[in-house]
């Protein structure tokens, strides 16, 4: 696992006993987020591995924001894309400005994409960054399926991994490789967080831990506890090679 730098996006908001951590923190471990599940195992979760686990918000899941907590801001387009539904920009809007009102800064804020649509969404891109950018957090882009290293925008600081299942397994590595902070959705199994381990993601996240599966949940525990004592994977080689 390869240590990976947060450079906090406003550490002038911070106390100045916080202003190191938001302006060079050393991340050793991978940050899983839960995706808007604010139950009292998530909260058991985030106490037992401070800076282990955090949220991914989104704008029809916003919480309350612990100092405490890691977090950072999906921009819901996932959700309503697979449910069919319209995506709301103005909730989107209130969304970043209920967020921005709190002392506390995300770690990053994913900027409106296209699903499935690499075209898309670099027209998303050119439309909504300058209008995130605003509120000082680091910018996530989403890529889709097809795209390479060339289609990230410069000034992205982060790029959120999504596309289809198979595609983002397949090219996870690689874009680890090209770039220092890389986050990967819709992780939910023991077996591919240690692939994001590996590959060194800096943090991933994922909805399916608490719908009822303990042996899911316990596989959770298992790999925050192994990889927080140094174990290594237990499967050995990683899949990708």
């Amino acid at each position: 696992m390869r240590l990976r730098f947060y450079r906090g996006a406003d550490p002038h908001r911070a106390e100045p006993a916080q202003q190191l951590l938001l302006s060079l923190t050393a991340f050793a471990f991978m940050l899983v987020q839960i995706s808007n599940n604010a139950e009292i195992v998530a909260g058991w979760l985030m106490g037992r591995f401070p800076q282990r686990v955090g949220h991914l918000y989104s704008p029809y899941g916003l919480g309350r924001i612990y100092e405490f907590c890691p977090y950072s801001l999906d921009n819901g387009k996932f959700a309503v894309w697979s449910s069919g539904k319209e995506w709301d920009a103005d909730g989107y809007r209130t969304f970043l400005a209920k967020v921005a009102s709190q002392p506390h800064a995300p770690r990053w804020a994913l900027v409106p994409d296209s699903v499935a649509d690499p075209e898309g969404t670099l027209r998303e891109w050119h439309q909504w960054a300058p209008e995130v950018a605003r509120h000082g957090w680091p910018l996530a882009f989403a890529v889709q399926d097809g795209m390479g290293k060339s289609d990230v925008p410069k000034d992205a600081q982060v790029v959120f991994v999504g596309g289809s299942t198979e595609w983002k397994r397949k090219t996870m590595h690689d874009w680890c490789d090209w770039f220092p902070r890389v986050h990967v959705g819709r992780i939910n199994t023991n077996r591919w967080l240690w692939e994001c381990h590996e590959a060194g993601v800096e943090s991933c996240d994922g909805t399916g831990w608490f719908r009822g599966d303990q042996l899911q949940l316990l596989g959770l525990v298992e790999y925050l506890e192994d990889s927080a004592a140094g174990r290594t994977n237990p499967r050995g080689a990683k899949l990708w090679t």
